[in-house]
């Protein structure tokens, strides 16, 4: 069995996979971490080993907690990787990015995949038919473009995320829904088309927190899946493992 700990921006996760099957997951706020270790390790008594994946503030502490009862590989752009990595800059490219981009090629193999991860920054990825990841964009999600507007004006409100009922905001309320949301997925939308112009056959994923609320609403087809990532985790575990 293998435990995924992945540290996000907000939260913290921890996934258990028994081989390809995703058997438990939970999500807590990161001062909780030794006190929900010690309860999934008690639940899955069988974990074995560790893939640690963190954009967050994951600190040596912690990561000891884990070691000193698993088996633990720490996710960076040094391992070895299912993919050809021709990013510019590899040392700078998200572990959260290299585990969507695993996951593509081991759920699409040869295909020409874009990947869209639909979080506290929503980030765009690209894998070619080859192998190759190219790279991609990042851009503000949801929950980012509500503070802004609340943060960087003097007298708009902080709003949690809601659909829009008309592109016609009638209210501010409703000005910022529509703002906010409409342009999350005329954005998205507008991506993919590019990203089609330029490729054939292109498979598009879409991922992360806001997915679901998101899928629906876009004209394009895609694959949703809110664990892909999680997914990705465990096989580049794997890989490195045989």
């Amino acid at each position: 069995m293998n435990l995924i700990v992945d540290v996000g921006n907000t939260f913290v996760k921890f996934a258990v996979f028994q081989e390809d099957s995703l058997v438990g997951k939970k999500s807590f706020e990161l001062s909780d971490f030794k006190k929900e270790f010690k309860k999934i390790k008690k639940e899955f008594p069988k974990l074995k080993k560790a893939v640690i994946s963190s954009v967050g503030k994951l600190s040596k502490k912690q990561i000891e907690i884990v070691e000193e009862e698993l088996e633990v590989l720490v996710l960076s752009h040094d391992l070895e990787l299912p993919f050809k990595n021709l990013y510019e800059t590899p040392k700078t490219l998200g572990v959260d990015r290299i585990a969507l981009v695993s996951a593509s090629v081991s759920q699409f193999p040869e295909s020409n995949a874009l990947i869209i991860d639909a979080g506290t920054c929503i980030t765009y990825d690209f894998v070619t038919t080859e192998n190759e990841y190219l790279g991609g964009a990042i851009s503000p999600g949801i929950r980012l473009r509500y503070h802004a507007l609340h943060n960087l004006t003097a007298n708009l409100p902080l709003l949690e995320k809601s659909q829009p009922k008309s592109i016609i905001g009638g209210s501010t309320e409703s000005s910022i829904h529509s703002g906010v949301i409409m342009g999350v997925v005329k954005e998205i939308d507008g991506v993919i088309d590019q990203y089609k112009a330029e490729h054939q056959d292109l498979t598009v994923i879409l991922t992360g927190g806001d997915a679901n609320f998101l899928s629906n609403q876009l004209k394009n087809s895609i694959f949703a899946n809110s664990n892909f990532l999680l997914e990705g985790l465990n096989y580049i575990l794997d890989f490195n493992s045989k």
